[in-house]
């Protein structure tokens, strides 16, 4: 393969972007280049042992984004707010954006497929919004707005939007972080249904798009695999572990006192009015086969 062949992957050792990478190899028709800033690390070094071509390069240094990009034909993209014990830092992530579409631009790359969040360009419509309820959620929502518009409007040859719902390998649904072992305490109603996505869906979602650009030009793709109520996670993850596990919706407060950590407990209370946007016949109606969220689980439990 030529070097014109290859894959610029970022985050490769993140969930998105190392299920994008690994799609991608698995897939085994084009070179596949990770973008790391460490390359010693364990995820890097595994993507490596897969045959991926490691570069070192940091989404705050535009030379190494330029470096990186050379010769790539697509881009896969991805960017997030830090998370720390402090709280989260918004302030790197749209110029981050703006980093890396600007050296794929320089450097000729025709496909730009980049993942934000399911939701972004509807959040000011949410119930709340216009009276300022969610201000606390406005830098998180705008900064991916930021970087979608401009990935649309930045004259790329084929551009696609991928916005995956809530991962089903979150620690809210998993039993091991369950109270007492057995309650799943959260802030979201218990009517509320959720679209869910496994990880490596979206990595098969970008590589789909990578590899068949103009069928997923000008798309943005609200991708799920499922859609479940807190007490139906509940009631699959019963039957797979032979254990009765509840839903308990609490206070901010009993979630914190939970464990959870608080600017991730009240951002969970926005999805008790947000509109569920993604669905999984969207994703089906690309010929994309995501996962419900039983087999995910189930698959898991087989093998780890």
């Amino acid at each position: 393969m030529s070097s014109t062949d290859s894959v610029l992957v970022t985050a490769a050792t993140g969930r998105q972007g190392g299920a994008t990478a690994r799609a991608l190899l698995a897939e085994g028709s084009t070179s596949v280049r990770v973008m790391v800033r460490n390359p010693e690390a364990p995820n890097a070094r595994a993507l490596a042992a897969a045959g991926a071509e490691v570069v070192v390069g940091d989404l705050d240094d535009p030379a190494s984004l330029r470096a990186a990009c050379a010769g790539a034909r697509a881009v896969f993209s991805m960017q997030s707010p830090i998370l720390s014990e402090t709280g989260v830092d918004f302030s790197k992530e749209r110029q981050q954006g703006r980093n890396l579409v600007e050296a794929a631009l320089a450097e000729g790359v025709g496909t730009f497929v980049h993942t934000a969040t399911s939701g972004v360009g509807d959040h000011r419509t949410v119930e709340g919004w216009a009276e300022g309820r969610w201000k606390s959620h406005e830098e998180y929502w705008e900064n991916k707005l930021a970087t979608c518009d401009l990935v649309r409007s930045a004259g790329f040859k084929h551009w696609t939007l991928l916005l995956p719902a809530t991962f089903m390998d979150q620690p809210m649904l998993d039993p091991a972080g369950f109270v007492e072992g057995h309650r799943l305490l959260t802030v979201i109603r218990t009517d509320r249904p959720i679209a869910l996505i496994a990880p490596e869906d979206i990595g098969k979602a970008a590589a789909a798009a990578i590899n068949d650009p103009a069928t997923f030009h000008g798309v943005t793709l609200q991708l799920a695999g499922d859609l479940l109520t807190l007490p139906q996670v509940a009631e699959i993850l019963s039957r797979l572990d032979g254990k009765e596990y509840t839903v308990q919706s609490g206070t901010v407060e009993e979630a914190v006192a939970a464990g959870l950590h608080p600017g991730v407990a009240r951002g969970l209370t926005y999805m008790n009015v947000a509109p569920v946007l993604a669905r999984p016949e969207l994703a089906r109606s690309y010929g994309l086969s995501p996962m419900s969220f039983e087999a995910w689980a189930r698959q898991r439990r087989e093998t780890t």
